[in-house]
């Protein structure tokens, strides 16, 4: 998944505005961090969306 793709679905399902914020805010215990982080660290998009989807009880193939 590209960052595009990412950063598209936090969008839709969170709002353009709070989707930033979960992402710099919220650590994902799936990841032990927040998805900031995570992508930062080099941990691929695909694995950060799957964490954010089992988190927040939501399909992965949210669209």
């Amino acid at each position: 998944m590209r960052l595009t793709e990412f950063w598209r679905r936090m969008e839709t399902r969170f709002g353009a505005a709070y989707a930033r914020s979960v992402a710099a805010d919220y650590r994902l215990p799936a990841l032990g961090s927040t998805v900031d982080e995570a992508l930062a660290a080099g941990v691929e998009a695909k694995d950060v969306w799957r964490a954010v989807c089992a988190e927040f009880e939501m399909p992965a193939s949210l669209i």
